[in-house]
């Protein structure tokens, strides 16, 4: 018999034992396709006890890291822990050990994937990552290869599908942030603390990792604007349709004369666009070749099957790479350090819905303000009148403008006497397909 790839995973929790599953019921077809069967070694848990739908020996399973890196027949590791540490710390034990790796991690390859790549460049040995953004949907694949003739001038992605769900549902049935979000935790979309899905730091994680590929220059979590979903409100879905917009929560990454953006928050989008009309717990991403035009990939971006897609798709690459002994076919070259621009001098449209007393010259105290700070506006709203508080509802649409001097607008705004509150304030991405 041929030689075996031997793997050794950490995690078996739903999707470990997803990939477990994928490869054993696809054993022979993987060996005919590859030349050597997959066998899996050892698998790290954290309970010895917990029954698992995985088809593996107990014998296999392990408390101890040790038995899994320490071990010379375990060529290849696949880390499905999550976090950061001690993930980060396995990975970078396991390069140096000699062994290769796969990974679904965003938040290990967002913090440190540019130090791995270079350890296991220099160690002889691959790391492969397609399942750290948008589960099954082929992404850092083609980013890395495919795309790799086109200089990218824009990335505009829905990576969270949580948030995507909830905000679908808020849009569909005109129910609240609250409600949609009760129902994501009871279909188990969004776990019982959501925060990381809903205050964007899923999505800026993954977004770090595309716009490092897209620009050839390291992005780092931290780097990523970032806005949560928290305070959108039924009212906005109503003015946006009205005003022919979904809203969604875009990972947005684009490359100007001055260096990159790099932002995460909630975003008008066009309703006629293909990316404007991915609902449910759908991923997308859409963007700009220099070559290619705009294109558009789409799928289910969570969930052990489609994040089982991708980590057997990347055992099939290593396995026909081991096979052939070779290493690093396509490698990545981080060689730019384009700078990722504050926050505050990014320029677009937007949207803020504002509540005022409802009486005459309210509108000129705001415009006024607007246009000290050179904002202008392109469209005005008032439908809703509270007669017993005796205020109205005030709905704005700028054109493009400086996000700080829209602050600072909005801050002067706020504090006029006329005005009872900024209700929302939304940034508005005009795209073209």
């Amino acid at each position: 018999m041929a030689s075996r790839i031997g793997l050794g995973f950490f995690g078996l929790g739903t999707v470990g034992s997803a990939v477990v599953g994928a490869l054993a019921e696809r054993a022979a077809r993987l060996e005919r396709q590859i030349g050597r069967p997959f066998e899996v070694r050892r698998a790290l848990v954290r309970d010895l006890a917990k029954p698992r739908a995985a088809p593996l020996d107990a014998a296999a399973l392990t408390l101890d890291a040790a038995d899994v890196l320490d071990d010379p027949d375990v060529h290849v590791v696949v880390e499905l822990m999550g976090g950061v540490e001690p993930a980060n710390s396995y990975v970078r034990r396991a390069l140096q050990a000699g062994k290769h790796v796969v990974t679904a991690n965003k938040e290990v390859m967002a913090a440190h994937g540019v130090e791995l790549l270079e350890l296991a460049a220099a160690q002889g040995r691959d790391l492969y990552f397609e399942a750290s953004v948008g589960g099954g949907i082929p992404l850092i694949g083609p980013f890395r290869q495919d795309l790799a003739a086109n200089q990218i001038r824009q990335v505009h992605a829905i990576l969270n599908g949580t948030t995507n769900y909830i905000l679908t549902e808020m849009a569909a049935a005109g129910v609240s942030y609250e409600h949609a979000l009760a129902e994501a935790q009871r279909l188990g979309y969004a776990e019982p603390d959501p925060a990381n899905d809903v205050e964007g730091a899923d999505a800026a994680c993954k977004l770090a990792i595309l716009a490092s590929l897209a620009f050839t220059s390291p992005v780092r979590p931290a780097d990523v604007y970032r806005e949560g979903i928290t305070r959108i409100r039924a009212a906005d879905f109503r003015y946006a349709d009205e005003l022919g917009y979904g809203i969604k929560l875009l990972a947005i990454a684009k490359r100007g004369a001055q260096g990159l953006e790099a932002r995460v928050h909630p975003a008008f989008v066009q309703k006629d666009l293909l990316l404007g009309q991915v609902g449910g717990v759908y991923n997308a991403v859409w963007l700009h070749g220099d070559l290619l035009g705009r294109a558009l990939f789409i799928g289910r971006g969570a969930g052990p099957e489609p994040t089982s897609s991708a980590i057997v798709a990347d055992l099939i690459d290593l396995g026909h790479n081991i096979r052939r002994g070779v290493h690093n076919r396509v490698p990545l070259a981080l060689d730019g350090r384009l700078p990722v621009l504050p926050m505050a001098e990014v320029r677009s449209r937007f949207y803020f819905r504002l509540w005022v007393s409802d009486r005459p010259g309210v509108l000129a105290r705001i415009g006024a303000v607007c246009g000290e700070h050179a904002i202008s506006i392109a469209s005005v709203i008032q439908k809703e009148v509270d007669q017993h508080a005796s205020r109205a509802e005030l709905v704005f649409l700028t054109h493009e403008a400086q996000e700080a001097a829209v602050q600072r607008a909005l801050a002067r705004i706020a504090r006029l006497d006329v005005v009872a509150e900024v209700a929302s304030l939304i940034r508005v991405e005009d795209l073209a397909e």
